[in-house]
C-alpha cells in the first residue's frame, strides 16, 4: 500500500483537534505548534517557553502525532512528574487520538513506559526476596509484620492487575515491600531465560511501547536510556521533553552513585554458595572495614579522599572484582542458580563500579573535575541514617549533548525556561551553545565525553517564548518587602512575622506560603495560628494531596510548605489570591553538588554564584510565583519577604526571571489590593 502524500498540515490538524475536544485556539498554542512542526522538518532543536494556560500539550502532541503516523515511527514524550504523565495518558492522548483518526486515516496509538523497577516481577514473586531483612527489622516485630502484610497484598494484587504498574496500586506500599517483588534491569534474567518471561509485565510494556506512535516516559528513564550501554526506549527520531526545567536535576539524580557498607555486605551474602567461601568472606571483611571508617568521618562534601578511605575503598573494589571473577561468565544452569548468579553479579558490579568512580573522582584539577563526592548520614538524629558515600556529576551537559541532542531532534518545553530574560542559562546546562553560538567549557559530564568546548559551535537550536494567556501586569502585583531586614540564620524575624500576618489578614486567608525550609514553614504556621483566626495548614500535617484539596475547597484556609509546593500546587480561583515567599531559595551553602559546581565554575574564571546559586534560585522563584495565576481570571499578589530581591545586585537577574507582574515596594498598596480582592470574592 503506497504511503500517503496528502497529510493535512500541522495547523489544520491543530484547528481540527481543538474543535473536536471543545476548546478554543490560542495564539501561543498556534505559534508553538508551528514551531514544533518546523523543528521536526528541519531537525533543528527547539526550546519553547509556554506559560500556564497556553495549551502546550496539544501544541506539541499534534505535530508529533502527525510525524509518527506519516513516517511510521515512534515519538518519545518525557515528563518530570507522574501527574503530567497521567494527564497525557489518561486525558490528552485518548481525546486527541479520537479527534485525529479521520484526518490521519487511522487512530494514533500511545503507551506509557517506565523503568523495570516500576513493574511487578512475576519471577521474583515466585522465588521470594533475594536479601535478608535489614538488621533493624530483625528486632522490630511491627516492621516485619507490616512488611509481611504489604507483600501479601502484592501477591493478591497479581491476580487483579493487567499492567503490574506500581502506580496503579492504591493504596500503595512501602519501597521496601515493593523491592521484594521487583527487579532492576541489571537483576533481570531476560525474557528468554526467565520461566515466566512470556507473561512479564515489563516486557509487555516495552512491546506495547515499540508498537505505539507516542511513548510517554519520564526524565529518569530517558537518562537511563542515555547512560546505559543498552537500549531501553524504542527506536525514535524525535524527543519532546516537557517540564524541561527539571531535566538537569532528574538526570543528575540518575547519574549519582552510592556506596554503603550494607550494599557491600549484601553483595557478599548474594555470592553465598556460588563461589569459594574465602573469596566472599574477603568482601564481607571489606564491608566491616568500610563501616568502621565511615562512622568516624563527619558528613559533608569530601574535597579530598580521607586517608582511611584511601585504603578502604580500594579494598572494596578489589574484593568485588575478585568475586566477579570467581562468578565467571553465564553458563547453562537451572533457573534458581541463574537467578542467584544474576542477582549477585548485578550488586557486585554496582559496588565495584561505584568504588572505581569514587577513586577516579580525585584524578583531575578543580577546573576539569567531573564528579563531586560527599558523605551522608546522621546517626544522632531521631531517625538515624547509616552513612553513605555518594558521587554525582558536576554537570550533565556532555551526556545530554552526546546521547540526546546528537541523536534525536529534541523539543524542550516548560512554563519556565528563560532565566534572567534569556534561554542561554538553561541552554548551557543542557549542553546547547548559548544563543545557538559558541559555548564556554561546561562543568563536567556524566560520561567519558567532554562537555562542549569554546571551539565548538554545537547543535543548532532555536529559543521561542510564546508568552502566556494571562495578563500578569493587570491581574497580579509583585510586592517586594524592601523595608524588612535581610533574612538571617535564626529563623523568621519578628518583623517578618508581622508582615506575614498583615498580608494574610488583608487577604482573608487565601494564602499559599512557600518557605525555604520545613523549619521556617512550621515556625510561620505556629505563629499564624496564634495570631489569626484563619485555618493554617502546614505540609506534613497530612498527605500533601489531601492538604491541597482542603486548601482549595475552603477560601479562608492557608497552606504553608516547602519545595514540593513550589512546583506542585495548581489551585485556580479565589482560594489562592496571595503567594508569600519567605526568602530567595538559594541552595544551602552545605549542599555538596551545588557548592562543588560553584567552585568548579570559579576555578575556570567564571562567576560561580550567578551561574549556579542565582540560577537555581531564579528557577524556583519563577515556579513558585507561577502558582498565583492558574486561570485567566485569577488575580492576586505575590509577596517576597526577602528584601534582597529589591536591593541586591543580583536582584535584577532574579526579577527578570519572574512573570511580568506590576511591581511595588509599598506594603499598604499590597494590603489594600488584597482587601479589595477579598471583598469582591464570592463568599
Amino acid at each position: 500500500m503506497p504511503a500517503r502524500t496528502d497529510f493535512p498540515g500541522v495547523l489544520e490538524l491543530l484547528t481540527h483537534a481543538v474543535e473536536s475536544v471543545g476548546g478554543a485556539e490560542r495564539p501561543g498554542q498556534v505559534k508553538m505548534a508551528d514551531a514544533v512542526g518546523h523543528a521536526i522538518r528541519t531537525g533543528e532543536h527547539l526550546a519553547v517557553q509556554a506559560g500556564t494556560g497556553t495549551g502546550k500539550s496539544l501544541a506539541y502532541l499534534v505535530p508529533a502525532i502527525r510525524h509518527a503516523v506519516e513516517k511510521d515511527t515512534t515519538v518519545v514524550v518525557s515528563t518530570a512528574t507522574i501527574a503530567l504523565q497521567r494527564q497525557l495518558v489518561d486525558r490528552d492522548l485518548p481525546r486527541l487520538a479520537k479527534a485525529l483518526k479521520k484526518p490521519l486515516g487511522r487512530e494514533p496509538t500511545f503507551a506509557i513506559l517506565k523503568g523495570r523497577r516500576n513493574y511487578l516481577c512475576l519471577h521474583r514473586l515466585d522465588t521470594g526476596p533475594a536479601d535478608e531483612p535489614d538488621d533493624a527489622q530483625l528486632f522490630d516485630p511491627f516492621a516485619v509484620s507490616r512488611l509481611g502484610k504489604e507483600v501479601t497484598r502484592l501477591h493478591e494484587w497479581t491476580s487483579d492487575t493487567e499492567t503490574g504498574d506500581r502506580d496503579e496500586l492504591v493504596p500503595g506500599v512501602s519501597d521496601q515491600a515493593w523491592r521484594q517483588v521487583s527487579v532492576t534491569a541489571r537483576e533481570c534474567l531476560g525474557a528468554a531465560k526467565c520461566p515466566v518471561g512470556t507473561d512479564c509485565f515489563a516486557e509487555r510494556a516495552r512491546a506495547e511501547a515499540g508498537r505505539a506512535d507516542v511513548v510517554v516516559t519520564n526524565h529518569a528513564l530517558l537518562a537511563i536510556d542515555a547512560l546505559q550501554g543498552y537500549q531501553v526506549l524504542p527506536d525514535h527520531d524525535l524527543v519532546i521533553i516537557d517540564e524541561a526545567h527539571d531535566l538537569v536535576d532528574r538526570v543528575t539524580s540518575v547519574a549519582t552513585g552510592e556506596l554503603t557498607s550494607a550494599m557491600v555486605s549484601a553483595a557478599a551474602r548474594r555470592c553465598g554458595k556460588l563461589m569459594d567461601a574465602g573469596i566472599a568472606d574477603r568482601l564481607l571483611e571489606s564491608s566491616d572495614g568500610l563501616a568502621l571508617i565511615l562512622d568516624d568521618i563527619p558528613a559533608g562534601r569530601l574535597d579530598a579522599l580521607p586517608k582511611p578511605l584511601q585504603g578502604a575503598i580500594p579494598a572494596v573494589r578489589d574484593a568485588a572484582k575478585e568475586c566477579l571473577t570467581a562468578l565467571g561468565s553465564d553458563r547453562k544452569e537451572d533457573v534458581g542458580e541463574a537467578t542467584a548468579r544474576k542477582l549477585a553479579r548485578s550488586l557486585l558490579e554496582e559496588v565495584h563500579d561505584t568504588a572505581v568512580r569514587l577513586l577516579d573522582a580525585y584524578d583531575e584539577d578543580l577546573a576539569h573535575q567531573r564528579d563531586v563526592v560527599w558523605l551522608t548520614g546522621d546517626k544522632y538524629s531521631a531517625n538515624p541514617r547509616p552513612p553513605a558515600l555518594k558521587v554525582a556529576p558536576l554537570g550533565v551537559a556532555g551526556l545530554l549533548r552526546e546521547r540526546v541532542f546528537n541523536q534525536h531532534t529534541t523539543v524542550l518545553t516548560s512554563a519556565t525556561l528563560t532565566l534572567g530574560g534569556e534561554f542561554d542559562t538553561m541552554a548551557r546546562q543542557w549542553g546547547l551553545p548559548p544563543s545557538g553560538a559558541r559555548v564556554t567549557k561546561s562543568p563536567g559530564t556524566a560520561t567519558d565525553k567532554e562537555a562542549p568546548s569554546d571551539e565548538d559551535t554545537g547543535p543548532k537550536w532555536t529559543g521561542l517564548d510564546v508568552g502566556s494567556p494571562f495578563d500578569h501586569r493587570r491581574n497580579g502585583i509583585l510586592y517586594l518587602a524592601k523595608h524588612l531586614p535581610p533574612p538571617g540564620r535564626d529563623g523568621l524575624a519578628e518583623s517578618t512575622m508581622d508582615e506575614l500576618a498583615g498580608l494574610v489578614e488583608a487577604a482573608g486567608g487565601r494564602t499559599l506560603g512557600l518557605f525555604s525550609s520545613m523549619r521556617a514553614a512550621k515556625q510561620a504556621a505556629e505563629a499564624m495560628r496564634e495570631r489569626l483566626d484563619h485555618p493554617i495548614l502546614c505540609q506534613g500535617d497530612d498527605a500533601t494531596p489531601l492538604l491541597v484539596r482542603q486548601f482549595s475547597e475552603d477560601p479562608r484556609t492557608c497552606l504553608f510548605g516547602t519545595l514540593t509546593l513550589w512546583q506542585g500546587v495548581d489551585v485556580p480561583g479565589p482560594s489562592l489570591q496571595l503567594v508569600v515567599v519567605d526568602r530567595i531559595p538559594f541552595p544551602r551553602p552545605d549542599d555538596p553538588v551545588s557548592s562543588a559546581r560553584q567552585r568548579a565554575v570559579e576555578a575556570r574564571g567564571g562567576n560561580g554564584f550567578l551561574t549556579v546559586a542565582a540560577t537555581h534560585a531564579a528557577l524556583l522563584l519563577a515556579q513558585g510565583t507561577g502558582r498565583l495565576h492558574r486561570s485567566v481570571t485569577d488575580r492576586g499578589v505575590v509577596a517576597v519577604l526577602d528584601s534582597r530581591l529589591a536591593t541586591a545586585r543580583y536582584g535584577g537577574f532574579l526579577r527578570a526571571s519572574l512573570p511580568p507582574f506590576w511591581p511595588t515596594t509599598d506594603p499598604q498598596v499590597a494590603r489594600d489590593a488584597l482587601k479589595r480582592l477579598d471583598a469582591a470574592a464570592p463568599a
